[in-house]
């Protein structure tokens, strides 16, 4: 029954030829001379090679949408995005459950010749797709009090600069995006990178999932983080697999049932937090 569940959701039609928004329509400061270069496919399953930053945007099915809004920030360690099986799939999982959801495709600081950092463009493309989304909610019916984030993997590290990041922006800036809050009102990590997390979690945190499997050697962060969580008495909802490995996406793919089924974790996450109505949860 879970498997049938998650193939409807994944495989329900949607929008074909989704929006997509550069998060700098001049280009990324300090990369606008290098906007105009095209992508590179390092593997089928992934892009590099991102000099225009966007978000592409996959709106629920018509009468579906609740007001709720999720970005996604697929993996791939800086070097490449996991575009596919950590973006576009889901992103329409997401959009079946009638949460607005938005792909970012991000600069990446390790790839080669980049001359990128992450504490400098990471962060921007980050917060920049965050204010985005806040400062034109009323577009897409999204409530502005319920944009989540979600970040696999290196993704996972956005999310951390994300959460743990300033929040509001400069209220006096002449670009309105740049004005609003860049902090996400619920996170979720999955088998996430270390890099962004800090040693103590502000008593603002926003509510937290996490999830990893045990045979992952990127777990160890994201337990540390989670008993921050705990010390600051935030909510924070942990899952350690019993296996998986590293880089298990949506978990379709997995010979693993407790894999397989993760997304429902998830679900029930936001419907416990109030993301989703319960009745969505029954379905």
């Amino acid at each position: 029954m879970v498997a049938l569940l998650f193939s409807l959701t994944l495989l329900s039609p949607l929008a074909d030829d989704p929006a997509v928004i550069p998060l700098w329509p001049n280009g990324a400061p300090g990369s606008e001379s290098r906007r105009n270069e095209p992508e590179s496919q390092p593997h089928p399953w992934s892009v590099a090679h991102i000099y225009n930053p966007s978000l592409t945007v996959y709106l629920p099915p018509a009468g579906k949408a609740n007001g709720a809004a999720i970005v996604i920030a697929p993996g791939g360690g800086h070097t490449e995005l996991v575009v596919g099986e950590e973006g576009t799939k889901p992103a329409k999982f997401f959009a079946n459950l009638g949460i607005t959801a938005f792909v970012l495709k991000y600069r990446l600081f390790r790839e080669q010749g980049s001359n990128l950092t992450f504490d400098k463009d990471t962060r921007a493309d980050t917060y920049r797709a965050m204010r985005l989304v806040r400062s034109r909610a009323s577009e897409w019916g999204i409530d502005p009090n319920k944009i989540g984030m979600i970040g696999f993997s290196a993704g996972g590290e956005n999310l951390s600069l994300a959460v743990f990041g300033p929040g509001p922006g400069d209220a006096a800036g002449p670009d309105p995006i740049d004005r609003a809050d860049e902090r996400p009102n619920f996170a979720a990590w999955i088998y996430p990178g270390p890099l962004g997390m800090p040693k103590v979690v502000p008593p603002d945190a926003p509510p937290a999932f996490m999830l990893s499997a045990t045979d992952d050697d990127h777990s160890d962060a994201m337990i540390v983080l989670a008993q921050a969580y705990r010390v600051a008495k935030r909510p924070v909802e942990l899952h350690i697999l019993n296996g998986g490995g590293h880089g298990f996406n949506m978990g379709d793919r997995s010979k693993l049932i407790a894999v397989k089924a993760w997304p429902q974790r998830i679900v029930d996450w936001l419907t416990d937090i109030g993301v989703l109505p319960k009745a969505d949860a029954a379905k």
